[in-house]
């Protein structure tokens, strides 16, 4: 999860929050952490990553058992989608996405290929069925792509092979109670913020089988006046992607309590 800051001299009205995110992880963390990790959430003029269901949550829009047991919904139907080894996604690195787009077309052959995940920076990845998203591999080759790769992963997010599992979630989120975040939500599938509960809704489900539009929610967020972010979770892959969309952002990474800490301190908490 990446939360952003405006800029200091942004016009002194109510800061514009944006919220997102994607996966469908497990994640537990220890009480005093996620009440840290809650109170970043509220402080943030901007909170944005690739997980639209997380950040709907950690937004008020969900209760947390009712998050755990769609995130457990939602990972499970993913992976009953498709059997094993009849799906793949790819990297195509090098690319921009309407052309890493064409050389998803053209290598479906009337298969299911798509482009999957705009990372930005010229990454793009690919997913649908295996001997289509292959072919995208060497096309991609010949299209002047840098690198262009099978990745290591246990289905085929966010194309149609998906529908099944979008499918699921709907049914799912249609027995659970939903409330206007209390920060508007940046839905990737969208890349803008919602705040609709039935908006909400359907952009979770479209996301399924959708494409995660990361850079255009990363450069909608700096064209609102975003400088500052925080990558909140394990890792620093998006503090990297923000740098590169988003010309002389700040990103930093909140890994671990000590980080947290860090942060709050920084922030006057």
């Amino acid at each position: 999860m990446g939360c952003g800051f405006s800029k200091p001299h942004s016009p002194p009205q109510a800061p514009k929050r944006f919220f997102d995110m994607y996966d469908p992880e497990k994640i537990t963390l220890p009480p005093d952490f996620a009440a840290s990790m809650r109170a970043i959430i509220m402080a943030s003029a901007v909170l944005s990553s690739v997980r639209n269901g997380d950040s709907s949550a950690a937004a008020g829009a969900f209760t947390i058992a009712d998050t755990a047991r769609l995130l457990r919904t939602r990972g499970q139907a993913m992976q009953k989608a498709v059997p094993v080894g009849v799906g793949a996604m790819a990297a195509l690195l090098g690319l921009d996405y309407d052309a890493a787009a064409a050389v998803a077309a053209e290598a479906a052959q009337g298969q299911v290929c798509q482009a999957a995940n705009d990372n930005g920076a010229g990454q793009v990845v690919v997913s649908g069925d295996k001997a289509a998203v292959e072919r995208a591999v060497e096309i991609a080759k010949t299209k002047g792509a840098k690198r262009a790769m099978l990745l290591t992963v246990s289905a085929p997010f966010h194309c149609a092979l998906m529908q099944p599992a979008a499918d699921v979630m709907a049914q799912a989120l249609a027995q659970v109670s939903i409330k206007p975040p209390v920060v508007p939500v940046v839905a990737n599938v969208l890349a803008k913020p919602i705040s609709d509960p039935a908006e909400i809704v359907r952009a979770l489900v479209a996301q399924v089988t959708g494409t995660v539009r990361w850079r255009e929610s990363v450069a909608a967020m700096a064209a609102a006046g975003v400088a500052t972010f925080y990558e909140v979770g394990a890792g620093k892959v998006l503090s990297g992607l923000i740098k590169r969309i988003a010309e002389g952002a700040i990103a930093t990474a909140i890994n671990n309590p000590d980080d947290v800490a860090a942060f709050k301190a920084r922030r006057s908490f």
